[in-house]
């Protein structure tokens, strides 16, 4: 690995690490929040919320802006973003200080995911990339499982405002690698579909929207429906439009490509899986079990470090022999983990009824994330990188939405062991589809972004560079 590589990929994993630390670690914060600055139950479900809506909902334009003016540019501003929110988070007077810096937040969080999964396709050759993004998927999907852990250590010992001031601190040493790093060129047209961007960002913000305030005041509000059909609308409209413009922001093409079109399919119910079973299981670990908070964040971590360990290998092996065998064998090997957590009862053993599961699970995980990642990236043409994570991302975290929105009726009723039963049935079930349908749909072979493209349709960029070549990672340099 070149020392440019060393440093594009450094740089890809702190900037998602904070983003993703950030959407889980605040929630163990949310009772010292409401304790300091009140705001009841409305401050706490905000707090959360305004993130993840402005998130969520400018994924897709994020990814766009990314190919349009280059991810080091946009990376460069979603981490002094992210910096300065995270900042005025932690010294926020009161709460609704705090909700609107959450949004910005989020603002910030959804400039720097695309743009670091684009920019290690961008300078990683097409063979080096499972490798790398298996190595980017150990190190985020780690922030994601250990946040919660990481916030009960500093809400129990210190405060609740040091879950935001200690991101300054990841995001310095980001920005100044990220300085360093020198890129011959990028793939940056300027061009930005701002219909679309509109469209994208309302239909994604009201869908979003929909899907968590529903899980507190139920599909009857009118608020709910009102603003979750808006969503809807704006995203029927967002598809008119950009089936119709000449330089789309999101170009439907990409989902003519096999891979692409599978794998996000693969992801939507994968994703699923992982985002219900992980609630309800910590839930009830709390509830019914009798763990404390701590105790609860704890049991998840050796699946965490069977990822650490594993999921650069199991990317690097995708990248020789092809994802296909990973995505059909490894939602089955964590759905396996599921089934084996079906002994729990009221009251649990740890050693012999969860440690088992998680362990199998997150071995599932870790053959099945990173080659999931790099067959849809690498079947995206290096110039729409940007918005083919961003797609990719969105549908992670619809699909996550959609499962917890469905969480309450699956459990029917106050949360105990045939509850638990059946999500993690439902869990088995979303699993084993996710290797079916990689099984079937996912092909091993090279890049086959080399699809018929209606010029009219497309942006300039797909197909030959103005030189004549077919594009290539890009070169560059680290600045000494």
């Amino acid at each position: 690995m070149s020392s440019l590589q060393r440093a594009v990929l450094t740089v890809a994993i702190l900037a998602s690490l904070v983003a993703f630390l950030d959407g889980s670690v605040v929630n163990v914060a949310l009772p010292a929040i409401e304790r300091e600055l009140g705001g009841g139950l409305v401050l706490q479900q905000w707090v959360v919320d305004a993130y993840l809506i402005t998130l969520g909902a400018l994924i897709l334009l994020a990814g766009s802006l990314s190919d349009a003016f280059g991810r080091k540019r946009i990376l460069m501003i979603g981490l002094f973003g992210f910096g300065v929110a995270s900042i005025a988070c932690a010294l926020a007077p009161d709460g609704v200080s705090l909700v609107v810096f959450r949004a910005l937040q989020g603002i910030a969080g959804a400039l720097l995911v695309p743009s670091s999964l684009a920019i290690i396709i961008q300078v990683f050759s097409e063979d080096d990339q499972p490798k790398a993004i298996g190595r980017w998927t150990a190190w985020t999907s780690a922030a994601m499982l250990a946040g919660p852990l990481l916030g009960g250590l500093f809400v129990d010992t210190l405060s609740w405002r040091l879950v935001f001031w200690i991101n300054p601190v990841p995001i310095a040493v980001t920005v100044i690698i990220l300085w360093r790093v020198q890129l011959d060129h990028e793939h940056a047209h300027g061009h930005v579909d701002y219909l679309g961007a509109v469209l994208g960002a309302l239909g994604l913000g009201g869908v979003v929207f929909a899907l968590i305030e529903q899980g507190q005041v139920g599909w009857s509000n009118l608020l709910v429906w009102g603003i979750g059909a808006i969503g809807c609308l704006s995203l029927a409209a967002f598809t008119i439009v950009e089936l119709h413009s000449r330089q789309p922001m999101l170009p439907f093409v990409l989902f003519r490509i096999r891979n692409f079109g599978v794998g996000n399919l693969a992801t939507l119910v994968v994703y699923a899986a992982l985002s219900l079973g992980t609630l309800i299981i910590g839930i009830y670990l709390q509830e019914v079990a009798g763990y404390k908070a701590t105790l609860a964040g704890l049991a998840l971590i050796p699946s965490t470090v069977v990822m650490l360990l594993l999921s650069g290998r199991f990317g690097a092996l995708s990248g020789k022999v092809g994802p296909r065998l990973f995505m059909a064998i490894g939602p089955v090997i964590a759905a396996g983990g599921y089934a084996l957590m079906l002994t729990m009862g009221t009251h649990v053993n740890y050693w012999l009824e969860l440690l088992p599961g998680i362990l199998v699970f997150g071995l599932g995980l870790s053959i099945t994330v990173a080659p999931l990642t790099a067959a849809i990236l690498g079947a995206v043409p290096p110039e729409h990188a940007g918005i083919g994570s961003a797609i990719n991302n969105a549908v992670a975290r619809i699909a996550g939405l959609i499962a917890v929105a469905c969480a309450g009726f699956i459990v029917a009723g106050p949360l105990a062991e045939g509850g638990l039963q059946r999500v993690l049935l439902v869990c088995v079930a979303l699993l084993l589809i996710g290797g079916v349908v990689s099984a079937i749909g996912i092909q091993n072979k090279h890049r086959s972004a080399d699809i018929a493209v209606d010029p009219a349709k497309a942006p300039p960029s797909v197909g030959p560079s103005a030189s004549g070549t077919t594009s290539t990672p890009q070169s560059g340099s680290v600045s000494t």
